[in-house]
């Protein structure tokens, strides 16, 4: 996949100008930086807010703005959006980032912001990164919230359910940014080689988008910042910029994965991975869980993988393992990578390391295999429901036997079809939890199971 963009360049062999040549004064700005949206309508992606029944659109075509919490990974458009709601509703907009600001910063800020509401402007206040202050810094914007002094928004990438004061959130709205797709990544790019005032005057094509999207992760900054990179290593006064694979890696030192999501390799590294557990060798299947994540798979493919094995090559041997695999999946889900890594290699090292039966799988495919041969068998009359008289009358249920009524909570019964024998599927191991469980099937079922 690849895309060109190139024009009549007035730009001096100094890749990013002169103040003259870029017509502007933000020519040491960061590419990211200098194409930030800066209308809703330019924003890629978030469209479950920023969209045209999105509660964020509503907030700037109604003019009141409540205080907010932006949770979402990074280069997903928080500060964009806080940006474009000052811009939009014309309010002055102050920001600090809690990873160098302290209680003293936020008081100078307040000040700022009382200030400017007597003269009747109202302060956004941007707080990146909000979940790195301490519970006193957080307590210190109560009153200025309350009071209307601010509105704070409020950035962050932990959860703010677990990171954010119970006060400070219950005045607060929280919403939730999504990593952007690869094709909101794709008309990031496209647009910031179209439109910003340096690069689109550069004949800039780059061959290998497929590897951008992947390096960049969601990240829409991270994807920007790759390309100015690369193009760096370039002339400034080449025919053609061509941004391949090769110039890539060297612009990032980031090496691409030989790994085809779509394709053979993709089949081998989660068979070697599954194989690796199976195996009972964390070291190994680590390796191949790692492998897949560099590679940029689905790291719901991954966890729903670890589900099924965990019953089919665990089974009760370790009855917790599946109990442990679903909590992995729906981790992976609330979180996502890169964080979801964690969760991800705990439960691999688990299911690992556990011991190892197959023979509830194996159970299941016999008996499958012998319901499909005898679909015409009755069921037993004493086994069957009887919710009306009707059917008392005719001798369903008649019969059964209540386990719960007998010591020990069973009493031997015939529980297969009508003129069925039965017939031993499940065959427990020696594994783990399933010893005992083989043990007391041996007590219960004697002529079927031995000790």
């Amino acid at each position: 996949m690849d895309f060109k963009m190139a024009g009549t360049s007035n730009i001096q062999p100094d890749l990013f100008g002169t103040p003259e040549a870029a017509g502007s004064g933000d020519y040491f700005q960061p590419l990211a930086e200098r194409v930030r949206p800066r209308t809703l309508d330019n924003m890629a992606g978030q469209d479950h807010l920023v969209g045209q029944k999105g509660p964020l659109r509503r907030f700037i075509s109604s003019g009141q703005l409540p205080s907010m919490i932006f949770w979402g990974p990074p280069g997903s458009g928080k500060t964009t959006l806080a940006e474009i709601f000052a811009s939009s509703l014309n309010y002055r907009f102050e920001q600090l980032s809690a990873i160098d600001s302290g209680v003293k910063d936020v008081r100078k800020a307040l000040e700022n912001a009382e200030k400017s509401r007597r003269t009747g402007l109202r302060t956004i206040l941007f707080i990146d990164e909000i979940h790195r202050f301490n519970k006193a810094q957080q307590d210190t914007l109560l009153h200025a919230i309350e009071q209307g002094v601010i509105v704070l928004i409020g950035a962050t990438t932990e959860n703010p359910s677990f990171e954010v004061n119970a006060a400070l959130l219950s005045r607060m709205q929280v919403y939730i940014l999504k990593p952007l797709g690869p094709v909101e990544i794709e008309s990031v790019i496209r647009r910031a080689l179209k439109e910003d005032h340096l690069f689109s005057q550069l004949p800039i094509r780059i061959a290998d988008l497929d590897f951008l999207l992947q390096f960049s992760g969601g990240d829409a900054r991270k994807a920007l910042n790759a390309v100015e990179a690369a193009v760096s290593l370039l002339p400034a006064d080449a025919s053609e910029m061509v941004l391949d694979r090769a110039l890539l890696e060297r612009a990032l030192q980031h090496k691409a994965p030989i790994y085809d999501k779509g394709g053979e390799n993709h089949y081998d590294v989660i068979s070697a991975f599954i194989k690796s557990m199976r195996g009972s060798d964390p070291d190994a299947a680590l390796f191949w869980l790692a492998r897949m994540i560099e590679g940029g798979e689905d790291p719901k493919f991954i966890a729903r993988r670890m589900v099924i094995f965990a019953s089919e090559d665990i089974g009760n041997a370790d009855p917790y393992a599946i109990t442990l695999a679903v909590s992995v999946f729906q981790a992976v889900q609330l979180i996502g990578l890169p964080e979801a890594r964690i969760n991800l290699a705990q439960g691999v090292t688990y299911l690992a390391g556990a011991p190892k039966s197959n023979a509830s799988y194996q159970a299941l495919n016999e008996a499958m295999r012998e319901a499909t041969a005898m679909q015409d068998l009755a069921v037993p009359l004493h086994l069957r429901n009887a919710p009306t008289k009707l059917m008392k009358k005719e001798g369903y249920g008649e019969g059964y036997l209540y386990p719960h009524s007998f010591p020990g909570h069973f009493v031997p019964q015939h529980y297969f079809p009508e003129g069925m024998d039965p017939k031993t599927y499940y065959k427990p191991s020696d594994e783990g939890r399933e010893k005992f469980i083989r043990e007391r099937l041996s007590q219960l079922w004697r002529d079927r199971y031995h000790p």
